[in-house]
């Protein structure tokens, strides 16, 4: 199996995926390309936008949305600590994804150990913004 783990050397370098062949996206200045997550049974590419936001979670969700991307959720989140931890403080960053059973939590990533829980939304947090593009 080839080697993914590699950053690319180029934007437009192609590398083995599970059956697929993967051509990494062009990036925008500032961009970070985070890795590739399925969602349902689309394979997308994961792009950290720059920028960082502190509030409660439904302004951090206008925000991402006013930087042409969304709140990473928590699958995403795990991969952007493993790929991309430097890129964020050793603090709580609020997830895209309300709680299940309590509309007032939702669940956030610590980029200091790791653990994933769910908060209350009014409180204030951090955020950063991905984009997603799908892998055809």
């Amino acid at each position: 199996m080839p080697d993914t783990t590699a950053a690319p050397a180029t934007a437009a370098q192609p590398f083995e995926f599970f059956p697929v062949t993967v051509t990494f996206p062009p990036l925008n200045d500032s961009e970070l390309w985070a890795g590739i997550v399925s969602i349902g049974t689309q394979l997308h590419h994961v792009i950290l936008l720059p920028g960082e936001f502190e509030d409660d979670w439904n302004a951090a969700m206008a925000w991402a949305k006013e930087q042409n991307g969304d709140l990473p959720s928590p699958l995403e989140q795990k991969l952007l600590i493993v790929n991309l931890k430097d890129q964020f403080k050793p603090e709580w960053y609020w997830s895209d994804e309300q709680h299940a059973s309590d509309e007032s939590s939702a669940w956030m990533q610590d980029f200091l150990n790791g653990f994933q829980l769910y908060f209350l939304k009014d409180y204030g947090y951090r955020a950063r913004a991905v984009r997603r593009l799908p892998i055809q």
